[in-house]
């Protein structure tokens, strides 16, 4: 009976609100005010923040914030400087300033605004915010991507060639190159939200099953001077990885393995062996046997780390959108709620979970798992 009122409220809730009378005696009252106005600014973000993304990727692209961090400038010498017309830089300059990116700093000058400061600290997002123009590409027709249209050209799909892939495993290291770069570009990000509040140096070996190139392995053995190393990916990226973990001085540190984590057994060993951003690029039936695979590998007293952003998680929520629609133009994987984790992982023979609280879940949540010594499955 509650559910039956409380959707009735909702309804005739839905029905005022989308009243056009009633949005303009809101707009128009003291007392709603502010409310509507809060409310007219979210729907000009929703309508707006393609644009506002596209006003960051040229901005990202010119290096119009490294030009500013040097020191403030005109929109002379900006458009000097990028090879713009004055109108031009005007134009961006103006646009980036209304997002935080820059700000107005007198006698016709402009500098780094807040965010455009935290942002060119860190050089994780600014190699995201570079690669989203094929995302971006991919939903240039968002009702033909949810139908599944063949006339579409998948760029996500073919820049992650491992997801369409009959046998990635036989992938070349110039398949793997671009996104083995990005990821390993845009690692710091996840790791320091798992080393800040995990301490990995109570491990004695730790594998990173699609390890990529190694990022995390190296931040990790920052923190962990003494820990082991293992790293597990597809033969042409673990030879990148071994390439980049000599050049850090760790490769008689590390261990390699080369193969594909859902058809091959992944190596024993390890105490604790981490996913990080690698869930959520697969299926339920994928995901599942990777989790399984992962469960063969563990000793009894091991600890799995998932580590990737999740639905539903409070402060993190637009990530359901981002996440949602970036694994359907890829072609596989979905974001998931820690239930739903929590449920996969349990299928596969993990137990006795605990969700991490990280300072930044906008960027990754982790989830804790303990081997099941009761699972007695496949």
């Amino acid at each position: 009976m509650g559910q039956f009122f409380r959707d009735r409220l909702r309804r005739l809730r839905d029905r005022l609100v989308s009243s056009p009378r009633f949005q303009r005696l809101a707009a128009a009252h003291p007392l709603t005010r502010a409310a509507a106005r809060k409310r007219a600014r979210s729907m000009l973000d929703l309508c707006a923040g393609f644009v506002y993304s596209q006003v960051l990727l040229a901005c990202v692209r010119l290096k119009l914030l490294e030009l500013l961090l040097e020191q403030p400038r005109t929109v002379e010498q900006v458009a000097e400087k990028l090879e713009l017309s004055q109108d031009a830089a005007a134009r961006l300059l103006d646009a980036a300033a209304s997002l935080g990116l820059v700000e107005r700093r007198g006698k016709g000058r402009f500098g780094l605004g807040e965010l455009g400061a935290a942002l060119i600290g860190n050089k994780a997002a600014l190699s995201l915010v570079a690669h989203q123009p094929m995302l971006y590409a991919d939903l240039a027709d968002p009702v033909g991507l949810l139908r599944g249209d063949e006339s579409a050209e998948p760029r996500l799909a073919d820049y992650w060639p491992y997801s369409a892939a009959e046998n990635p495993a036989a992938l070349s290291a110039e398949e793997v190159a671009p996104y083995s770069a990005l990821m390993a570009a845009s690692q710091p990000l996840v790791a320091q939200e798992l080393l800040d509040v995990y301490p990995v140096r109570r491990h004695k070996k730790l594998l990173d099953v699609g390890g990529g190139e190694g990022a995390f392995l190296i931040a990790a053995a920052a923190r962990a001077p003494r820990l082991q190393l293992m790293l597990f990916d597809l033969p042409a990226v673990v030879e990148r990885a071994r390439a980049r973990l000599e050049e850090a001085g760790l490769a008689k540190r590390t261990t390699f393995f080369s193969g594909n984590f859902l058809t091959d057994p992944l190596p024993k060993g390890a105490d604790v062996i981490t996913l990080i951003r690698i869930v959520h690029d697969h299926d339920d039936a994928s995901a599942l046997e990777l989790l399984r695979n992962v469960r063969r590998a563990l000793p009894r007293d091991g600890t799995l780390l998932i580590i990737e952003a999740m639905s539903g998680v409070e402060g993190a929520e637009p990530l359901d959108a981002y996440y949602g629609f970036y694994t359907l133009a890829m072609g596989r994987g979905e974001p998931r709620t820690l239930a739903e984790l929590q449920k996969l992982a349990k299928k596969a023979g993990f137990s006795r979970f605990r969700l991490l609280s990280n300072p930044m879940p906008i960027v990754a949540s982790i989830l804790l798992a303990k081997p099941d010594p009761d699972y007695h499955g496949p």
